[in-house]
């Protein structure tokens, strides 16, 4: 089985015993997931929908999550241009273990959270995601709003399931890029617009039982290329990769699979420059930082080393046909995560 193992059958995720059916890397979800067939513990599921919406200048990520014995829900204001900064504010919930009722499929349902602080939503309606937020007290006694329109036309995208190397548990992930992006963002009476000719949101869709330590890298961005939708996912540490990577360029809808991605991080520091490169020469990458966007929470049980480095990137990528994408300064993000949760 190569690293680049394509499911194109339909077919339950998990078999009888829960442990993933076919792993490997799909266009679609492909794979149905169904909660009540996982048999790991409750407290080990993991649930959550992410979406970053990004411009040249500043971003919004927003997160709905049920992690079992807790819940993270999250939003973040990132400003990149002259005196960069960002601010995430986090609400935790404890042991939600599947109150929250996150959809089991990523194209219809609502993803939701309400308190007396946060009202966060996310609706799939058509060929449409509406995001909308309201957060008080989101900083300095000032709230955050939001009102979002990502388009999805009809469009591939890039789904993985890998096994970690423990019983019962798995990695179930979707991410959809290049979905153009309007509507605003508003915190301390400025408005932060979105043209869908130049922005684009992606959307993180995960589902599975995770182990407890782990370290991943992620990177992702977005780009129009002379007026074609042009994106990237690439990132290891997610499970057993041997069937796929969730390596992949997205151009006009359609996923180009890659093979193995490597981050050069510099020693001195997250915010020098780093450098992709590719086994297949397909993706090959400068990446200057911006904004270092670093948490570091430790509870003991829960310890969590967070490195999400938006910067700009240039470079090539190599379509599958052979075609050749140069981009310059695309704004995008890469990042390292250590957790134990």
């Amino acid at each position: 089985m190569s690293r680049n193992y394509e499911v194109t059958k339909r077919d339950l995720l998990l078999n009888a015993e829960g442990e993933l059916r076919e792993p490997g890397w799909s266009r679609s979800l492909v794979q149905k997931y169904d909660r009540s067939m996982i048999k790991a513990p409750k407290w080990r599921i993991k649930e959550w929908d992410y979406y970053i919406v990004l411009t040249d200048k500043f971003a919004g990520a927003f997160t709905i999550s049920d992690d079992g014995y807790i819940g993270l829900q999250s939003v973040s204001l990132l400003y990149f241009d002259d005196k960069p900064w960002e601010h995430t504010e986090t609400v935790l919930n404890p042991f939600p273990m599947g109150k929250l009722k996150l959809p089991s499929d990523s194209s219809s349902g609502i993803t939701e959270y309400k308190d007396k602080r946060l009202q966060m939503r996310f609706a799939v309606e058509g060929n449409t995601r509406h995001i909308t937020c309201h957060f008080e007290n989101f900083w300095n006694n000032k709230p955050f709003d939001c009102d979002i329109i990502l388009n999805q036309p009809p469009m591939d995208s890039m789904v993985i399931a890998t096994p970690w190397d423990k019983k019962h548990a798995f990695y179930y992930n979707q991410k959809i890029n290049c979905m153009r992006a309007s509507g605003y963002m508003q915190y301390d009476d400025v408005i932060y617009q979105f043209k869908p000719e130049t922005d684009f949101g992606t959307l993180d869709w995960g589902r599975g039982v995770w182990t407890y330590d782990n370290t991943w890298f992620w990177g992702s961005g977005n780009a129009d290329v002379n007026g074609h939708a042009f994106g990237f996912n690439i990132g290891y540490g997610f499970g057993n990769t041997k069937a796929a990577s969730e390596n992949v360029i997205f151009y006009d809808g359609k996923v180009h699979k890659l093979d193995d991605i490597v981050f050069h991080i510099p020693e001195s520091g997250y915010t020098d420059p780093w450098k992709f490169t590719s086994s297949d020469g397909r993706f090959e990458m400068d990446f200057v930082p911006v904004l270092d966007r670093a948490a570091n929470l430790d509870f003991k049980v829960i310890v969590s080393d967070q490195h999400q480095v938006f910067g700009r990137m240039s470079g090539k990528a190599i379509l599958d046909d052979g075609t050749v994408i140069e981009i310059k300064d695309v704004m995008c993000f890469a990042e390292k995560v250590h957790n134990k949760y």
